[in-house]
């Protein structure tokens, strides 16, 4: 005799039976988590002896819905839950109506349309502006990619042109801000960076009135140029050096790594940092995107929004994890224990980070792109201490959890690539954060095209109305 529902599914999340009701749903608290999703369907096939099929995992995100389908199989299969025509009963509350449903996180919510980014989570594509991130990963340098975004379309070879030489003349920051970045100097990377963009307007004035579209955009090309400004002199400083002088004949990759390193990078390396940039330029309305949209739906300027965006980019559960994959693949590296991770990470209801996306429901379309870059590099430079044998055994133990929905994303490989390409580990996240600032640009500047004040409501499970009692009577 199976073991009931309400059984599984506590054992799994690991929380009270007394919790799994009706209205449970995935990710409406934090045990249900995307990785206890997986498990549960794993639970789940072993508990009820079935298959849970690809297309049945988004059905499968309440208590509800499980049940139901548990019905099902019991209908089929004949059992004492078949109804007088062998159809199944459905137990449980009824949903509540459209209007009520509370949908954490705002899953599944469309909270306007777009012209810059579509994600297929379930086909594993993505596109920017109707080209394949494939497409635009292969042929498209990081300039091309800005142009796109924040145009609308590829450049021709004079506006690439300009472009280019709008983006070198921008890279030079005021003396105070040089200053600023000293004095946090023991900050971490993104946290200067934070710091110094929300700083700078207070450096260099603006013109009196709201900036119009275009005005905005020169501003965000700017921000743009600044950010590997930014963290090389904080960088520097943080090792009692002076910045290295931007290198007006390299284009924005080459001369990223040359202002980290004081040296240009091979052309393999450019390349390939090139195409990081791309792959990581937008990705739609995650947090930091949203976050920046929220910013601007109050008209906040363009450094209040980016520096939204960054604040919110640094969370381990967004940009922030990147730290965290370095530290995991040491620890496989160092114990050659891939399963042994996993299974320790499972019993502790902890995330394998990498893994798990909250759109893809297979393998981060840009994944394959930054494998084969982690592959080449480390093939030219001849050393690997391990990290792409850490991460395809990590691969292999997270099989049965890929199967439902737990894939690979791109910050599995980007830590590798990063690691090859030597940028130094604490700046991990904050080089992250200034690819996607082209993407951030495009996300406001679309957000200003046709704006609404965004501002979603909270529905109250509080107390009662009851009456103040004075102090002394209480």
């Amino acid at each position: 005799m199976p073991p009931r529902l309400e059984q599984v599914v506590a054992t799994t999340l690991g929380i009270s039976e007394s919790a799994v009701q009706d209205d449970l749903r995935y990710q409406s608290t934090a045990e249900w988590s995307s990785l206890r999703h997986a498990a549960l369907m794993l639970a789940l096939e072993q508990a009820y002896n079935t298959e849970i099929t690809e297309e049945l995992i988004p059905e499968l995100t309440s208590i509800a819905a499980i049940r139901e389908f548990i019905l099902r199989l019991e209908a089929t299969a004949g059992g004492p839950d078949s109804g007088a025509n062998g159809e199944a009963r459905v137990g449980g509350a009824p949903e509540p109506s459209a209007a009520e449903t509370i949908h954490r996180g705002l899953e599944g919510v469309y909270f306007d349309r777009t012209r810059t980014t579509s994600i297929d989570g379930r086909a594993g594509m993505l596109h920017h502006r109707g080209y394949s991130i494939g497409d635009l990963a292969e042929h498209a340098s990081y300039e091309e990619m800005v142009h796109l975004l924040v145009y609308g379309e590829l450049p021709r070879p004079a506006q690439l042109a300009a472009l280019d030489a709008e983006l070198k003349a921008a890279r030079t920051l005021p003396a105070p801000a040089h200053e600023l970045i000293r004095l946090v100097r023991d900050a971490s990377p993104l946290e200067a960076l934070r710091t110094t963009v929300s700083a700078l307007p207070a450096f260099e004035p603006a013109a009196p009135g709201t900036p119009d579209t275009d005005e905005v955009r020169r501003q965000g090309l700017r921000l743009i140029a600044r950010i590997p400004i930014i963290l090389a002199a904080h960088h520097a400083a943080g090792r009692g050096r002076e910045p290295v002088a931007p290198n007006a004949t390299l284009g924005h990759a080459a001369n990223f790594l040359y202002l980290l390193r004081g040296e240009a990078p091979t052309e393999l390396e450019a390349r390939i940092f090139d195409q990081d940039l791309v792959l990581h330029a937008d990705h739609g309305s995650n947090a930091s995107a949203f976050a920046a949209r929220v910013a601007t739906s109050t008209q906040a300027d363009l450094s209040a929004a980016a520096t939204a965006a960054m604040a919110t980019f640094s969370g381990p559960l967004h940009g922030g994890a990147l730290a965290e994959i370095v530290t995991m693949l040491e620890t496989i590296v160092r114990t050659g224990d891939a399963a042994g991770y996993v299974e320790q990470r499972h019993r502790e209801r902890q995330p394998v980070f990498g893994f798990g996306h909250r759109v893809y429901r297979t393998e981060d379309a840009r994944a394959r792109y930054l494998r084969a870059a982690a592959a080449e590099l480390a093939r030219q430079q001849g050393r690997d201490p391990g990290w792409l044998d850490a991460v395809e055994a990590l691969r292999r133990e997270m099989d049965a959890y890929s199967r439902h929905g737990v894939d690979v994303n791109v910050d599995l490989y980007t830590a590798v690539v990063y690691l090859l390409l030597g940028i130094p580990r604490d700046l991990f996240v904050a080089v992250f954060a200034a690819s996607r600032m082209a993407g951030w640009l495009a996300q406001i500047l679309e957000q200003r095209q046709d704006n609404t004040l965004i501002r979603p409501r909270l529905r109250y499970v509080g107390p009662p109305a009851r009456p103040y009692v004075p102090l002394a009577e209480r």
